[in-house]
């Protein structure tokens, strides 16, 4: 059976890199950045993510802000496609932290009256940063393996409640800048060199607990990964997991060894011939849409289940 051609696009939330998105063909819509309230840029078109980080280092009392794409900026993206008739699957970080999706909403409203027989269906993830993108992979795994337009929409409507990040941050000072937490709460966290843990699920975040030095606050990140699989079951190979970081890759790879080494010790389908391998677990940097919330030192694990466990 041939398979049918349709358009997976995604807003720049989704943090799958100009290489990755380019390789699996999908159309990456960008949020900008700004460090100085006035000068927006597009993400990495207009300045790297190792840059926006950069800069974050080196200037720690700079608070950058994002800004979402605009409706033109989605006209201009899927314009192409209704001209030619080519469906459009578009992914779009959770509707709870940004007006992306409204944005792709109002430009896929406005295309269809000057294409009528355009298809365009704009999602709301759910989703956001690592975890968005791993979303918008299992949208490609399942183009590639010959699933329609409309199966990939169904399956990923129901995909969305799966997915769950677990992170910490490097500190309370970003956090509290954006309002995720009051000034007199960050102070005494800061005081006490203290490190949230943080939760992201169903769109929103959530708080899960507080450590008091960096390796505690992984150790306990890694510990509610193995709560997670206890608690909803089903084999680890049914899911995809991925380590986000922000700034340094060397802590990304150490940590992704011992979420591995955990896993394998408590998957209950995991014997000594059967390891989780490390390598099997991704590594994708977290791009500046969550890095000007989070600061620059994130560091989490994305789960999500694969589209043929739903």
């Amino acid at each position: 059976m041939e398979k049918q051609e349709y358009k997976i696009i995604a807003d720049g939330a989704s943090d799958l890199g100009e290489a990755r998105a380019r390789e699996n063909d999908v159309d990456i819509v960008p949020f900008y950045v700004s460090f100085d309230d006035t000068t927006y840029q597009k993400e990495i078109e207009e300045i790297g993510i190792r840059e926006f980080y950069q800069q974050m280092v080196d200037n720690p009392k700079t608070f950058p802000k994002s800004s979402m794409p605009s409706v033109q900026d989605y006209i201009d993206a899927f314009e192409p496609y209704a001209k030619s008739g080519i469906p459009v699957i578009c992914i779009c970080i959770t509707s709870k932290f940004s007006g992306s999706y409204n944005s792709a909403m109002t430009a896929s409203g406005m295309l269809k009256d000057t294409y009528p027989e355009a298809k365009i269906t704009v999602i709301d993830s759910t989703l956001n940063t690592v975890l968005e993108g791993m979303f918008v992979m299992e949208a490609v795994r399942m183009k590639h393996d010959g699933k329609s337009y409309e199966e990939n929409i169904d399956r990923l409507l129901k995909l969305r409640e799966y997915g769950r990040i677990l992170f910490t941050v490097g500190g309370m000072s970003y956090l509290v800048h954006g309002g995720r937490v009051g000034k007199l709460v960050g102070l005494a966290a800061n005081t006490l060199n203290i490190r949230p843990l943080i939760t992201m699920k169903e769109g929103e975040i959530f708080p899960s607990g507080l450590a008091r030095s960096r390796k505690k606050s992984k150790d306990k990140v890694i510990e509610m990964i193995c709560d997670n699989f206890k608690e909803n079951g089903g084999s680890i190979d049914q899911y995809t997991i991925h380590v986000g970081y922000g700034y340094d890759y060397d802590e990304a790879v150490s940590f992704r060894s011992q979420v591995s080494e955990a896993l394998t010790k408590a998957s209950a389908n995991s014997g000594p011939d059967d390891p989780l391998k490390a390598q099997l677990i991704e590594i994708h940097q977290i791009g500046a849409t969550v890095g000007v919330h989070t600061g620059p030192y994130p560091l989490g694990v994305g789960i999500l289940k694969k589209y043929e466990y739903i």
